[in-house]
């Protein structure tokens, strides 16, 4: 795993969004297509308002999953994230083939075919974010880090549905749904490439959790992406505020400098 450091989440928007487009320029020239795991929330968007700017893309020779979408949500509510998703990205673009997570279809039956679509054949490049509470995708702690099942259902903790409303999604907890469906970890770590990006002082303690020290563990969801050495984390000064020195330097990142190699 590498860090990438950014004085403001302007700048590593737009630098992850440079480093996505030549990833899939890169796939696709090599393999004649692209397949793309896409992230929602906050952190995301000025990343996707970026490359969806970015030239040179063949957008129509990318296949497109996502990581998570709540059950008994429908699309065209406003934290849907097939709508976030369709209005940041595909749409814009014209990706034609998306498998979106539907949260109103029948859970197993949606774990089931989405699972066998991503199974088809590998994933080049994965986008993701951390939660405050440092779960993936919708993978709060303690996170399931042995099933190869690549979509699962899940219960959604209470900090997880805070946040929902921290972020202005809802208006109350309760508005928030239980459940959810979400890309297992394991399905996520055998994406190629992953850029995970995490931006502002709410997601410090949980970049310090995750990636403070060399420990790896089930009750800190996003601490398993320091076994991918493909993944690349791009966090700007506040949300890398309480990470150590020796996590910085042992991640490829300069805290002396305005942006880290």
């Amino acid at each position: 795993m590498l860090i990438r450091l950014f004085e403001d989440s302007g700048a590593l928007s737009r630098a992850a969004a440079a480093e996505a487009a030549t990833l899939l320029r890169e796939a696709i020239a090599a393999g004649g297509g692209a397949r793309l795991v896409a992230a929602t929330g906050t952190s995301q968007i000025a990343f996707l308002d970026y490359l969806c700017a970015e030239p040179g893309i063949a957008w129509d020779r990318v296949e497109l999953f996502h990581l998570d979408e709540y059950l008994g949500l429908p699309g065209d509510h406003p934290a849907s994230f097939r709508r976030f998703l369709a209005d940041r990205l595909v749409d814009r673009v014209g990706i034609a083939r998306v498998h979106f997570l539907n949260g109103m279809a029948d859970p197993a039956t949606a774990v089931r075919d989405t699972g066998a679509a991503i199974a088809a054949g590998s994933v080049d490049l994965a986008f993701a974010g951390i939660g405050e509470n440092a779960h993936l995708a919708f993978n709060d702690p303690p996170a399931d880090f042995e099933t190869e099942q690549p979509f699962l259902v899940v219960e959604l903790d209470e900090a997880c549905r805070r946040q929902q409303v921290g972020e202005g999604w809802f208006r109350a907890t309760e508005e928030v749904p239980t459940r959810a469906i979400t890309m297992s970890v394991r399905q996520i770590l055998k994406a190629k490439r992953i850029l995970c990006l995490a931006s502002g002082s709410r997601k410090a303690r949980a970049v310090a959790a995750s990636f403070g020290s060399t420990t790896v563990t089930a009750g800190v969801p996003a601490s398993i992406l320091q076994e991918h050495a493909g993944t690349t984390l791009y966090l700007d000064r506040a949300a890398a505020a309480d990470l150590p020195e020796e996590a910085l330097r042992r991640f490829g990142a300069r805290a002396s400098t305005a942006q880290g190699a």
